[in-house]
């Protein structure tokens, strides 16, 4: 019984490290996929606007986690 209860609770320990850890670190891994798209917009274009780059970047990424 007693192996049981220990069994039980690193199974519920495991389980609430990992909905920490995912988070914690979505919005993370959001602000790096959104600054490394801003950067590739201001090495692609010539006339750069980062107020429309990051609106932009941020759409295409939300769309993209949506699907």
């Amino acid at each position: 019984m007693k192996k049981n209860l220990l069994k039980i609770a690193f199974v519920l320990f495991v389980i609430l490290i990992i909905y920490f850890i995912r988070t914690n670190f979505a919005q993370y891994n959001l602000e790096k996929s959104i600054s490394a798209c801003i950067l590739g917009q201001k090495q692609k274009s010539e006339l750069f606007n980062l107020e429309e780059a990051q609106k932009f970047c941020e759409k295409k990424i939300r769309k993209t986690k949506a699907d």
